[in-house]
């Protein structure tokens, strides 16, 4: 069946580009994803497989049954763009103003529709289940994958698949990584509230901004002297709104945060420290401090055993369309995938997709971010050769 496969996809190659380049065009918001899904369940319409739409909001599932019975396996794709005004000057950018494919999620959906309907064409020397996960709202919290779960479509799931196309790699290049492989994520929000008045009298006032720059400054020992040195988290303040005029006394702060870890418990230490420090300055300042956290996507965590597998599959693709197979490194990134593995054994790896012959190549989120669209077929083919392994299939 793999032989079979890979010709089958190799036949399609054109038509996953096309696919690719028609999303990218037409790129929508996370949870504003109407057209989109149109667009991919209309693809398989009159197919032989089971179609679900608005599955947790925007999601499209789709079933292919085996001609045996057997484990059932999930393949997971996200479909939706940036608020980003695109920059690449590509014959097919973005025709929505202000928003774009800036994260690959256009590659993604065009490997994975194209795979899902050759292996709706061999289903019958499946031995076991296939649910095709295509995943709205990944880039915006709590994130798609949530509600998904939450729908109980992937109940029956015994394992789940994803890739993320990455421009730290070449095409060619698949890197994996088993156990904590991507950071969770929180966001906070502290307002910080003294007393405004003029600049030549401080002593008639109780200026925020003071407060909340020691605020900023002793975040800083929450990493360097909470953390466990062999612990991975960071702590960021990304926004400090405190704009007034050059002799006011402001009155009040506002200052927003990131937190990234690899483990829960490191979000529970990070949570409270952040937390302590923002109260402190109640009694050390005289200020009354608000603050919030928004919990994002937890941590990616692969199973380990599956994970092995995965890489003995993907090794079937070396000097054929992989070059290599390597291992990677933890990423801070943060990627919705997590609520699946949090309840599903699961392997989400990178599949290389930097453009050929570029002297300076942008990442993921950049307004000149694209694709060398080889990364396409590697991924579907990657995926593919997973897909045999994983039912026996060589």
């Amino acid at each position: 069946m793999r032989e079979k496969l890979m010709k089958m996809l190799d036949v399609r190659r054109e038509e996953m580009i096309k696919i690719r380049r028609h999303l990218h065009a037409h790129p929508e918001l996370s949870y504003q994803e109407k057209e989109t899904a149109a667009y991919i369940a209309a693809f398989y319409q009159g197919k032989a497989a089971n179609i679900e739409t608005n599955v947790g909001g925007n999601g499209v599932v789709v079933t292919i049954t085996g001609g045996k019975p057997g484990e059932t396996l999930a393949l997971r794709a996200d479909f939706d763009a940036l608020p980003i005004e695109e920059e690449t000057g590509l014959p097919f950018a973005s025709v929505n103003k202000g928003v774009m494919h800036a994260c690959g999620h256009d590659a993604h959906t065009a490997y994975l529709m194209v795979l899902a309907d050759c292996l709706i064409e061999l289903k019958e020397e499946i031995p076991g289940t296939i649910k095709i996960v295509h995943q709205h709202a990944e880039e915006a919290p709590p994130g798609g994958a949530k509600y998904i779960m939450e729908s109980g479509v992937l109940n029956d799931v015994d394992h789940i698949i994803g890739i993320h196309v990455m421009p730290d790699y070449p095409v060619g290049i698949v890197a994996y990584r088993s156990g904590a492989a991507m950071a969770g994520g929180a966001q906070f929000k502290i307002t910080i509230r003294g007393t405004g008045g003029h600049a030549s009298t401080p002593h008639k006032s109780n200026d925020a901004i003071v407060a909340g720059s020691y605020f900023v400054t002793a975040l800083q020992t929450v990493i360097s002297r909470r953390l466990d040195p062999f612990e991975v988290g960071t702590v960021t303040i990304g926004s400090f709104e405190g704009k007034g005029a050059f002799n006011v006394i402001k009155d009040a702060v506002t200052i927003e945060g990131d937190m990234r870890y690899m483990k829960e418990s490191t979000f529970e230490l990070l949570n409270r420290e952040v937390k302590r420090l923002a109260k402190g300055l109640e009694e050390m300042f005289a200020v009354q401090t608000i603050m919030t956290v928004e919990e994002g996507c937890p941590p990616v965590t692969n199973d380990p055993e599956l994970t092995s597998s995965v890489v003995d599959y993907l090794e079937n693709g070396l000097d054929d369309y992989l070059k290599e197979v390597v291992e990677a490194p933890m990423q801070t990134g943060n990627e919705d995938f997590a609520y699946y593995s949090q309840k599903i054994p699961s392997c989400f790896f990178f599949v290389g997709c930097r453009p050929k012959g570029e002297k300076t190549y942008y990442d993921n989120h950049h307004p000149k971010f694209d694709v060398d669209e080889e990364s396409i077929m590697v991924a579907a083919k990657a995926v593919g050769d997973v897909v045999c392994g994983y039912f026996a299939l060589d």
